[in-house]
């Protein structure tokens, strides 16, 4: 108890000298740590993400995984992080585990999922367990080949399941015994939307770092968890924060952290049109002085118009002008605007391709040098953002099949469905995004 009361009286010198070195409007500030709420992402939150609550300390993210199908990776997965960061989020990564049953295949899938890993070393790595062997002994093996593959290449392994599952299924207490309290468990008591984790609700189980504990954690849905150990720290520096902004400060660097850093630091005097907000949870007003609906906010826009010198910007999608200080910019032109070459077709305009590939007509005409006034006919190739952080993704159309995208792109039709967690069986719509390379 002592002990307890001197570390508090040094943190609040520790939080004082922080003021008096750098001043209040810039501050270097300790991580929150235990008690820290965060979210969990994958492809459903679309390439840019859902975000939950400004308080919200972390982002534990979808890289891919094993199904049935196979291994896969995740096409949102590098954006996602990107993203997240930028928005100022320490970030972790999850894969999907199912139908490994061997070690061969566990050190397959390791092998598949390494390379594409975008969080930091030393950040939390989860393996995402809920569909096994139906061998308790079997599959607890697998599981703690797994954890040491992710804990000998530098990241700190995680286990999640739902709690009856991780009871039922796996010896958790010898995944304890090799990598510490390090699991993260779901269990949900409410089916309303809950912003702040219930105490009375946990779990009783031993082991537990993290908690799931709502799948409504705004509404519309999204996963909510509160980190019990600061373990979301893992592979982070304590953050910096400059007026209301956060930076996080990872122990290393990869590309999407690089892209994401990139974002947040720009400043929202450069927003120009193709950049990619997010709209603050703190706004309330459209710049043309309309209140905002809560289901926008948080919410990832493209920018549509930005003029220069102006305090507003222009969204698409919900076509709306919003002031500049009430978004936060998530991904830069240069990062979001490389392209592919579209041949129009008889029936097409500037809305129906910008629709088809998940962009606003103002920019597709703008990066074609035309207005949307301009007419087009068929035949006439236009540039159209296909690429985003270096990943390509094809919005599907009329009359395509696997077959006719894998052929357009050079990929074969079974890697192309596996890629995006489908079989070649399975019914693709046009509107449609698929994840190419």
């Amino acid at each position: 108890m002592q002990m307890h009361k001197l570390n508090k009286w040094l943190a609040a010198i520790a939080v004082i000298a922080a003021f008096v070195v750098f001043g209040f409007s810039t501050t270097r500030i300790v991580n929150a740590s235990k008690g820290d709420q965060g979210i969990d992402i994958s492809w459903p939150q679309g390439n840019n993400g859902k975000f939950g609550y400004g308080s919200d300390k972390f982002a534990i993210i979808g890289a891919g995984g094993h199904n049935t199908n196979g291994n896969y990776t995740q096409s949102t997965y590098k954006t996602q992080v990107a993203s997240a960061t930028a928005a100022g989020l320490r970030t972790g990564s999850y894969f999907w585990d199912e139908g490994v049953y061997t070690q061969t295949g566990v050190d397959q899938l390791w092998n598949y999922i390494k390379p594409t890993l975008q969080t930091p070393k030393g950040s939390v790595v989860a393996i995402d367990f809920e569909a096994g062997a139906q061998n308790k002994s079997l599959d607890t093996d697998l599981l703690v080949r797994m954890g040491q593959h992710i804990k000998d290449a530098g990241y700190t392994p995680v286990l999640y399941s739902g709690a009856y599952y991780m009871q039922e299924h796996v010896d958790y207490q010898r995944w304890i015994a090799n990598f510490g309290a390090s699991l993260w468990v779901a269990d949900y008591h409410s089916n309303d939307v809950q912003a702040v984790a219930n105490p009375e609700w946990y779990p009783i189980m031993d082991g537990m770092a993290m908690i799931q504990f709502t799948s409504n954690y705004r509404a519309g849905g999204l996963d909510g968890n509160i980190d019990l150990t600061g373990i979301t720290d893992s592979g982070y520096k304590a953050d910096s924060k400059t007026g209301s902004k956060v930076t996080v400060n990872p122990n290393s660097t990869t590309d999407a952290i690089k892209a994401g850093q990139s974002a947040n630091n720009a400043t929202k005097a450069s927003i120009k049109a193709g950049y990619r907000v997010k709209v603050n949870l703190s706004a309330q007003k459209w710049a043309t002085g309309q209140s905002i609906l809560s289901s926008v906010k948080g919410q990832t826009y493209t920018v549509a118009e930005a003029p220069s010198g102006s305090s507003r910007i222009l969204l698409a999608g919900v076509t709306s002008w919003i002031n500049r200080q009430d978004v936060e910019i998530l991904q830069t032109a240069s990062q979001s605007s490389q392209s592919v070459l579209y041949v129009v077709k008889s029936g097409d305009s500037w809305w129906s391709i910008a629709d088809a590939y998940g962009t606003n007509m103002y920019s597709l005409a703008a990066a074609n040098g035309k207005s949307i006034q301009s007419v087009i006919h068929p035949g006439d190739s236009l540039r159209v953002s296909g690429t985003v952080s270096g990943h390509t993704y094809y919005r599907v159309l009329s009359g395509d099949s696997f077959w006719a995208i894998g052929q357009k792109f050079g990929i074969n039709m079974y890697s192309l469905a596996a890629n995006n967690q489908l079989s070649i069986n399975s019914v693709i719509y046009p509107g449609q995004s698929l994840y190419i390379k």
